[in-house]
Protein backbone atom coordinates (compact mmCIF):
# COMPACT_ATOMS: atom_id res chain seq x y z
CA UNK A 1 0.00 0.00 0.00
CA UNK A 2 1.32 3.27 -0.79
CA UNK A 3 0.03 7.32 -0.62
CA UNK A 4 0.86 10.31 -1.60
CA UNK A 5 2.32 13.18 0.26
CA UNK A 6 -0.43 15.45 1.56
CA UNK A 7 -3.26 12.85 0.11
CA UNK A 8 -6.28 13.24 2.52
CA UNK A 9 -9.31 12.10 2.81
CA UNK A 10 -10.90 9.04 0.31
CA UNK A 11 -6.95 8.61 -0.32
CA UNK A 12 -6.49 7.88 3.48
CA UNK A 13 -7.47 4.40 3.50
CA UNK A 14 -4.50 3.39 1.37
CA UNK A 15 -2.07 4.93 4.46
CA UNK A 16 -0.30 2.42 6.53
CA UNK A 17 -1.95 1.28 9.82
CA UNK A 18 -0.26 1.72 12.69
CA UNK A 19 0.87 -1.54 13.09
CA UNK A 20 3.20 -1.01 10.09
CA UNK A 21 5.36 1.32 9.33
CA UNK A 22 7.44 3.55 6.07
CA UNK A 23 10.70 2.47 6.84
CA UNK A 24 10.09 -1.38 6.98
CA UNK A 25 11.51 -3.05 3.84
CA UNK A 26 9.27 -4.02 1.58
CA UNK A 27 7.07 -7.07 1.97
CA UNK A 28 7.80 -6.43 6.10
CA UNK A 29 5.42 -5.06 8.90
CA UNK A 30 6.03 -3.82 11.46
CA UNK A 31 4.97 -5.67 14.72
CA UNK A 32 6.78 -4.77 18.16
CA UNK A 33 8.22 -1.49 19.31
CA UNK A 34 11.40 -0.78 20.57
CA UNK A 35 10.51 -0.93 23.83
CA UNK A 36 8.38 -3.80 23.85
CA UNK A 37 10.92 -5.85 22.45
CA UNK A 38 13.02 -4.56 25.71
CA UNK A 39 10.08 -5.39 27.84
CA UNK A 40 9.79 -9.08 26.61
CA UNK A 41 13.56 -9.75 27.17
CA UNK A 42 14.02 -8.18 30.45
CA UNK A 43 10.65 -9.92 31.64
CA UNK A 44 11.95 -13.12 30.33
CA UNK A 45 15.94 -12.77 31.48
CA UNK A 46 14.17 -12.05 35.23
CA UNK A 47 11.40 -15.07 34.85
CA UNK A 48 14.48 -17.23 33.99
CA UNK A 49 16.22 -16.52 36.80
CA UNK A 50 13.60 -16.70 39.12
CA UNK A 51 13.00 -20.50 37.90
CA UNK A 52 16.39 -21.33 37.55
CA UNK A 53 17.66 -20.42 41.34
CA UNK A 54 14.02 -21.75 42.46
CA UNK A 55 14.87 -25.15 40.74
CA UNK A 56 18.33 -24.67 42.30
CA UNK A 57 16.65 -24.16 46.08
CA UNK A 58 14.25 -26.84 45.54
CA UNK A 59 15.52 -30.04 43.98
CA UNK A 60 18.28 -31.73 46.04
CA UNK A 61 21.01 -32.64 43.10
CA UNK A 62 20.75 -28.93 42.00
CA UNK A 63 21.28 -27.59 45.57
CA UNK A 64 24.18 -29.58 46.30
CA UNK A 65 25.41 -29.02 42.77
CA UNK A 66 25.07 -25.33 43.71
CA UNK A 67 25.43 -24.81 47.05
CA UNK A 68 25.58 -21.21 48.65
CA UNK A 69 22.29 -21.35 49.55
CA UNK A 70 21.85 -18.15 50.96
CA UNK A 71 23.59 -16.48 47.65
CA UNK A 72 20.97 -18.29 45.71
CA UNK A 73 17.98 -17.19 47.83
CA UNK A 74 18.84 -13.32 47.67
CA UNK A 75 19.45 -13.73 43.75
CA UNK A 76 15.83 -15.20 43.57
CA UNK A 77 14.02 -12.93 45.83
CA UNK A 78 15.08 -9.98 44.01
CA UNK A 79 14.92 -11.00 40.57
CA UNK A 80 11.33 -11.93 41.86
CA UNK A 81 11.08 -8.62 43.33
CA UNK A 82 12.09 -6.74 40.30
CA UNK A 83 9.71 -8.81 37.53
CA UNK A 84 7.14 -6.48 37.25
CA UNK A 85 9.28 -3.70 36.74
CA UNK A 86 9.78 -3.82 33.48
CA UNK A 87 6.12 -4.06 32.52
CA UNK A 88 5.10 -1.16 34.74
CA UNK A 89 8.22 1.04 32.79
CA UNK A 90 6.56 -0.26 29.60
CA UNK A 91 3.48 1.73 30.49
CA UNK A 92 4.82 4.90 29.22
CA UNK A 93 4.91 3.12 25.78
CA UNK A 94 2.02 4.20 23.61
CA UNK A 95 2.95 0.71 21.41
CA UNK A 96 2.89 -1.11 24.52
CA UNK A 97 0.04 -0.17 26.24
CA UNK A 98 -1.87 -0.37 22.59
CA UNK A 99 -1.14 -4.25 22.16
CA UNK A 100 -2.45 -4.56 26.22
CA UNK A 101 -5.15 -3.34 25.22
CA UNK A 102 -5.29 -5.78 22.48
CA UNK A 103 -4.00 -8.88 25.11
CA UNK A 104 -7.05 -7.68 27.08
CA UNK A 105 -9.80 -7.96 24.37
CA UNK A 106 -11.68 -10.94 23.73
CA UNK A 107 -13.47 -11.54 20.11
CA UNK A 108 -15.72 -13.35 18.32
CA UNK A 109 -12.57 -14.72 15.84
CA UNK A 110 -10.79 -15.66 19.39
CA UNK A 111 -13.54 -18.21 20.18
CA UNK A 112 -13.42 -19.76 16.59
CA UNK A 113 -9.35 -19.91 17.13
CA UNK A 114 -9.66 -21.85 20.14
CA UNK A 115 -12.83 -24.32 18.33
CA UNK A 116 -10.52 -24.71 15.71
CA UNK A 117 -7.42 -26.06 17.85
CA UNK A 118 -9.73 -28.10 19.72
CA UNK A 119 -10.59 -29.95 16.51
CA UNK A 120 -6.68 -29.71 15.97
CA UNK A 121 -8.02 -28.12 12.63
CA UNK A 122 -4.94 -26.58 10.58
CA UNK A 123 -5.94 -25.71 7.41
CA UNK A 124 -4.71 -22.48 6.37
CA UNK A 125 -7.79 -19.73 7.65
CA UNK A 126 -9.19 -22.15 10.40
CA UNK A 127 -7.79 -20.09 13.20
CA UNK A 128 -8.28 -16.62 12.67
CA UNK A 129 -6.72 -13.76 14.74
CA UNK A 130 -5.61 -10.40 15.84
CA UNK A 131 -2.45 -9.22 16.06
CA UNK A 132 -2.33 -11.93 18.60
CA UNK A 133 -4.19 -15.00 18.56
CA UNK A 134 -6.47 -16.57 21.51
CA UNK A 135 -3.67 -18.79 22.59
CA UNK A 136 -1.43 -15.45 23.64
CA UNK A 137 -4.22 -13.56 25.24
CA UNK A 138 -4.34 -16.70 27.62
CA UNK A 139 -1.05 -16.94 28.12
CA UNK A 140 -0.54 -13.59 28.84
CA UNK A 141 -3.55 -12.90 31.11
CA UNK A 142 -2.24 -16.43 32.62
CA UNK A 143 1.19 -15.43 33.65
CA UNK A 144 0.30 -11.87 34.56
CA UNK A 145 -2.00 -13.90 37.22
CA UNK A 146 0.61 -15.58 38.40
CA UNK A 147 3.40 -13.25 38.56
CA UNK A 148 1.21 -11.44 41.03
CA UNK A 149 0.25 -14.76 43.03
CA UNK A 150 3.95 -15.50 43.10
CA UNK A 151 4.93 -11.91 43.84
CA UNK A 152 2.30 -11.63 46.79
CA UNK A 153 3.22 -14.83 48.69
CA UNK A 154 6.99 -14.65 47.92
CA UNK A 155 6.13 -11.07 50.47
CA UNK A 156 4.46 -12.70 52.60
CA UNK A 157 7.13 -15.85 52.65
CA UNK A 158 10.04 -12.98 52.86
CA UNK A 159 8.48 -10.59 55.49
CA UNK A 160 7.44 -13.15 58.70
CA UNK A 161 6.81 -10.29 60.97
CA UNK A 162 4.15 -8.72 59.07
CA UNK A 163 1.26 -12.03 59.13
CA UNK A 164 0.14 -14.99 61.03
CA UNK A 165 1.49 -18.34 60.47
CA UNK A 166 -1.00 -19.55 59.54
CA UNK A 167 -1.22 -17.35 56.32
CA UNK A 168 2.62 -17.80 56.23
CA UNK A 169 2.26 -21.51 55.92
CA UNK A 170 -0.66 -21.09 52.72
CA UNK A 171 1.38 -19.06 50.81
CA UNK A 172 4.45 -21.00 50.97
CA UNK A 173 2.12 -24.35 50.04
CA UNK A 174 0.45 -21.64 47.38
CA UNK A 175 3.83 -20.45 45.85
CA UNK A 176 5.84 -24.75 46.08
CA UNK A 177 2.88 -25.42 44.07
CA UNK A 178 2.70 -22.46 41.62
CA UNK A 179 6.75 -22.33 40.54
CA UNK A 180 6.76 -25.62 38.73
CA UNK A 181 3.19 -24.77 36.49
CA UNK A 182 4.89 -21.68 35.84
CA UNK A 183 8.25 -23.57 34.94
CA UNK A 184 5.73 -26.08 32.66
CA UNK A 185 3.63 -22.85 31.24
CA UNK A 186 7.18 -21.46 29.99
CA UNK A 187 8.45 -24.65 28.49
CA UNK A 188 6.04 -24.86 26.03
CA UNK A 189 5.94 -20.65 25.38
CA UNK A 190 9.36 -21.54 24.13
CA UNK A 191 8.69 -24.37 23.03
CA UNK A 192 5.80 -22.70 20.75
CA UNK A 193 8.40 -19.97 19.69
CA UNK A 194 11.01 -22.08 18.40
CA UNK A 195 8.00 -23.58 16.03
CA UNK A 196 7.49 -20.28 14.63
CA UNK A 197 10.05 -18.77 12.96
CA UNK A 198 8.83 -15.55 11.97
CA UNK A 199 7.66 -14.72 15.20
CA UNK A 200 10.78 -15.37 16.99
CA UNK A 201 11.84 -12.37 14.38
CA UNK A 202 9.58 -10.30 15.26
CA UNK A 203 10.40 -10.13 18.76
CA UNK A 204 14.16 -10.39 17.78
CA UNK A 205 14.08 -7.25 15.61
CA UNK A 206 10.41 -6.03 15.66
CA UNK A 207 9.23 -6.72 11.86
CA UNK A 208 7.42 -9.65 10.10
CA UNK A 209 7.10 -10.89 7.01
CA UNK A 210 3.65 -9.45 5.51
CA UNK A 211 2.85 -13.00 4.07
CA UNK A 212 2.72 -14.08 7.25
CA UNK A 213 0.97 -11.67 9.13
CA UNK A 214 -2.07 -11.80 6.40
CA UNK A 215 -1.92 -15.63 6.51
CA UNK A 216 -1.80 -15.73 10.83
CA UNK A 217 -3.32 -12.69 11.89
CA UNK A 218 -5.60 -11.37 9.24
CA UNK A 219 -7.62 -9.70 11.55
CA UNK A 220 -4.28 -7.57 12.68
CA UNK A 221 -5.88 -4.65 10.15
CA UNK A 222 -9.40 -4.62 11.73
CA UNK A 223 -8.04 -3.53 14.93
Amino acid sequence: MTSTPGSAGPTAATTPPPSESPSEPAGRVRRFSRAERWIHRTTGALMLVCVATAAALYVPQLAELVGRRHLVVTVHEWSGLLLPVPVLLGLGSRAFRADLSRLNRFLPYDREWLRAVRRRDARPGSRPAGKFNAGQKIYAAWIAGAVLVMLGTGLLMWFTGFAPILWRTSATFVHDWLAPAIGVVLIGHIGMAYGDPQARRGMRTGSVERAWAEREHPHWKEE
